[in-house]
């Protein structure tokens, strides 16, 4: 696909299509990687995407328990009292 470089104020830039931006689900940032004389956009991903939905369903599956036990067995509770 070829397209225009267009003026956007004093710098210039490259106008992507509502088609481009949905298919690889870009929304407010890409991350430009220079590469072998090409120039390459990647969408950024939203970190922590989908951990709630992710969570719920470890709850529903029984899948979130402890990976070590939350007091360890030389730990004196009595000195935070």
């Amino acid at each position: 696909m070829e397209t225009s470089i267009i003026k956007i104020g004093n710098s210039k830039g490259l106008r992507l299509s509502k088609t481009i931006l949905e298919k690889y689900n870009i929304k407010d940032k890409v991350e430009l990687i220079l590469e072998k004389g090409q120039i390459i956009l990647k969408p950024v991903a939203t970190p922590r995407e989908n951990w709630e939905k992710e969570f719920k369903k470890m709850s529903e599956n029984g899948d979130d328990n402890l990976l070590m036990n939350d007091v360890f067995n030389d730990e004196n509770l009595d000195e935070w009292n």
